[in-house]
């Protein structure tokens, strides 16, 4: 067996495992460590709280479904706590975004996909923003930059899922 084929199986094996780490070990961790008062853009995740979506993909306890994301249903501060999985990578405008969950609740905490989930981190097809950060949960949005050509690939093709 040549060891090039050795290499791409262990790069590959590699991104494989660090992907299953950061979005289904890790992310279930953080969000089974607390009950949440507001689980945005929960998918199929039930935070504890009010679960609050544009889709309601599964049946979730508290569902709401949103209209945007950006004008939230909800009053000033209604929330202590609130949870933002893997959601701020798809949106169009994170600042916006993180603006009106500041609005919304007094503690705001993001779960995003770290750069060493490379098959996360670099997903063009789904993802406008990669961040550079490390850690998987964050109370402010860390620095981050436009994925090259997603948002080109994204208007051809389809953003595969849209925030």
């Amino acid at each position: 067996m040549s060891y090039f084929i050795v290499f791409v199986a262990v790069v590959t094996l590699s991104v494989i495992f660090l992907h299953w780490l950061s979005y289904s070990f890790l992310k279930r961790r953080i969000v089974e460590r607390d009950s949440w008062d507001l689980n945005i853009c929960c998918g199929t995740t039930n935070g504890g709280g009010i679960n609050a979506d544009i889709f309601q993909h599964t049946e979730l306890p508290n569902f709401v479904k949103l209209e945007t994301i950006y004008q939230l249903p909800f009053s000033d501060n209604q929330f202590d706590t609130v949870l933002c999985s893997h959601t701020a990578e798809h949106v169009d405008d994170p600042d916006r975004f993180d603006q009106e969950l500041r609005r919304v609740g007094k503690k705001v905490y993001y779960v995003l996909p770290p750069i060493w989930d490379l098959a996360a981190a670099f997903n063009i097809r789904e993802h406008r923003w990669v961040f550079f950060c490390v850690r998987k949960i964050h109370s402010s949005l860390p620095k981050r930059m436009r994925l090259p050509f997603a948002k080109r690939l994204q208007a051809r093709v389809g953003q595969k899922i849209t925030a």
